[in-house]
């Protein structure tokens, strides 16, 4: 995509444009429309799935841990675009069912445009972002064995979704935020496992 989206409203824009011009709307369509924003949004995406009832699947906690740490290497490696398996990539959803969802989220995506946008940017470029992945991997890294407590993989989800809307939105403060919450997590989860002695 030749104008990479600069907020949630224009990545929503983009993935509105997709589904409009075809039946279908595969995995591998929608980072190729999202450029190199692909990897802030699919961090934000995997953790909320995870936080949501259907999180609570025995295993699936640890497959999006699995995804997120794929996603996170490549950032760290200073990638451009992200790549996904074949597999992954040709996953598809009807261009019907896009275009609701779109619609759906509009609201939620005006608030955090509203709140988090473009403060102190230079803490989410080069190195910044490079840092930020390694911070995503160790709580990707996390997420197995805290799995084996009710609701423990939250924290860590909570926080790689604050990264990666950080990144999503270009927004410094927020990417200071998100360092916070991992630090916090860290210590919830250490406190969680000391507590089952």
């Amino acid at each position: 995509m030749a104008d990479e989206p600069h907020s949630v409203g224009d990545i929503l824009d983009a993935i509105d444009d997709l589904a409009g011009k075809q039946d279908e709307v595969a995995v591998g369509d929608v980072v190729e429309a999202l450029g190199a924003r692909g990897f802030g949004p699919l961090l934000i995406v995997m953790p909320l799935i995870d936080i949501s009832p259907i999180g609570s699947i025995p295993g699936l906690p640890t497959a999006m841990a699995a995804v997120i740490m794929l996603i996170a290497v490549q950032m760290a490696l200073g990638r451009k675009h992200l790549w996904l398996p074949g597999f992954v990539r040709r996953r598809a959803v009807s261009a019907d069912k896009v275009r609701k969802a779109v619609k759906k989220t509009r609201g939620v995506a005006r608030f955090m445009d509203r709140w988090f946008h473009g403060r102190l940017p230079a803490l989410t470029r080069g190195p910044f972002v490079r840092a930020a992945a390694i911070g995503v991997i160790a709580l990707a890294c996390a997420v197995p064995p805290l799995e084996l407590l009710p609701l423990a993989t939250t924290a860590p989800m909570l926080a790689i979704a604050a990264f990666g809307l950080a990144i999503t939105v270009r927004d410094g403060l927020l990417m200071i935020v998100a360092t916070v919450l991992a630090m916090a997590a860290v210590g919830i989860g250490v406190g969680l496992w000391s507590g089952r002695d």
